[in-house]
C-alpha cells in the first residue's frame, strides 16, 4: 500500500464489492468456503469493478481469503494501487452440507429451508453449516474495525455477506450481482442510527 495523504483521514465511506462471477455462480450452485476461482466473466466484472471504484479515491482495500474474492481484490487492488488486506471474518456463509450441490436440488429437497436461505431469515442455520445470525455478528465486528480506519475503504466480500450487512442495517436486499458496489456507510441501522462504521 503507498504512503497517505492527509485527507486519507476524511470522512468517507465503507463500500462493499460483491466477487466477480465464478462457475459455481453460473451454475446456481452452493460454493460456501470452498477456494472456487472466478472464470472469465468474473474477471471481467472484476476489471470493471475497478474501474468504477477508481473514481472513489479509496485509501484501503480489505477482502475475504476465500480465492474468488481475494482473485477480485488482487484485480481492483492493481487498478487503485492497494494492496488487499485479509479478514477472514468476511468470507460467505458456511453451506455446511449444502456445499457443492445446486439451489434447484435444495429447493426441492427442503423447500422450508431453502425459503428461509433465500430470504435470508436471522434465524436460519444452514444444516451443518452457519447460522445467518452468527453470520452477521462477524461481519458486523469485520467492519467496525475496518471503519475505523482511514477512509473511504472497500470491501470485497460475498452475496449472502453482504446482505446480511445491510438487513442488519435496516436496509435488507433481495439480491446482490456479481462485482456489485454498494455504501453502506450512510444506511440506517434498525435503531435509525447509522452504523457505526
Amino acid at each position: 500500500m503507498g504512503p497517505r495523504s492527509p485527507e486519507s483521514t476524511r470522512p468517507g465511506g465503507v463500500f462493499l464489492a460483491r466477487h466477480g462471477e465464478t462457475d459455481y455462480n453460473a451454475q446456481g450452485r452452493f460454493q460456501g468456503l470452498l477456494p472456487v476461482p472466478l472464470n472469465a466473466t468474473g474477471r471481467a466484472q472484476a476489471h470493471q469493478l475497478a474501474i468504477r471504484a477508481a473514481p472513489l479515491g479509496f485509501v484501503e482495500l480489505w477482502c475475504s481469503p476465500l480465492v474468488r474474492a481475494r482473485e477480485t481484490a488482487e484485480i481492483v487492488g492493481v487498478a487503485l494501487a492497494l494492496r488487499p488486506l485479509e479478514d477472514a471474518r468476511l468470507v460467505e456463509t458456511d453451506c455446511g452440507d449444502w456445499t457443492d450441490r445446486t439451489r434447484a436440488e435444495i429447493e426441492a429437497e427442503d423447500p422450508t429451508g431453502y425459503a428461509a436461505f433465500a430470504a435470508a431469515d436471522p434465524d436460519f442455520t444452514l444444516p451443518g453449516g452457519e447460522s445467518f445470525r452468527a453470520q452477521t455478528v462477524r461481519m458486523m465486528a469485520a467492519l467496525r474495525e475496518i471503519g475505523r480506519q482511514p477512509r473511504p475503504v472497500l470491501v470485497i466480500t460475498h452475496g449472502m455477506a453482504i446482505r446480511l450487512v445491510f438487513a442488519a442495517l435496516g436496509q435488507p436486499l433481495d439480491a446482490v450481482a456479481n462485482a456489485a458496489l454498494l455504501d453502506c456507510s450512510g444506511a440506517a441501522s434498525s435503531s435509525g442510527r447509522a452504523p457505526d462504521f
